[in-house]
């Protein structure tokens, strides 16, 4: 897809590629509502800065298949879901990455779809040589100008 960062190009370490596959890996379990392969990759002690209220999830709650499969039947139709603009820092057993994302979808009941764009970084640690999601943050930006709008409108 058009903006995505990919390996071309570049040789990079080993570690960065496993990173990138399971990033897109991620991508993919999105797309096709695996809830199951989300939360695989997630550490036990994961804290996780989400778009949704609370302010953190933890522990149980990241791990919880049903919650996640609750939330994908919230929308009709298919979830697109993209990462875009990845940038990965990988060293010998931690790495991070950000990225701007997109998820587009409809609400049932909903007239249409709506299209968020939203900034992500995640922080993994090689756990028993595997990578493991430790944190995750997502954000939208909001307008300063008193509004406090979120800024839903930006493209990259």
């Amino acid at each position: 897809m058009e903006g995505r960062s990919t390996m071309t190009g570049t040789v990079p370490g080993q570690d960065e590629a496993q990173v990138r596959q399971l990033m897109a890996e991620q991508e993919t379990a999105m797309r096709a509502r695996d809830a199951e392969r989300l939360v695989s990759r997630y550490a036990p002690e994961t804290v996780k800065f989400d778009l949704a209220p609370p302010l953190r999830h933890t522990g149980p709650e990241l791990h919880d298949v049903n919650g996640l499969r609750s939330w994908f039947a919230g929308f009709d139709g298919p979830i697109d879901y993209e990462i875009r603009d990845l940038t990965v820092t990988a060293g010998e057993d931690v790495a991070f990455c950000h990225s701007l994302n997109r998820l587009s979808t409809t609400p049932h009941g909903a007239p249409e779809r709506f299209d968020l764009r939203f900034r992500a970084t995640v922080c993994l640690r090689k756990v028993d040589g595997t990578w493991r999601i430790t944190h995750e943050h997502n954000s939208t930006p909001f307008y300063m100008d008193g509004s406090f709008k979120a800024a839903l409108d930006l493209q990259p």
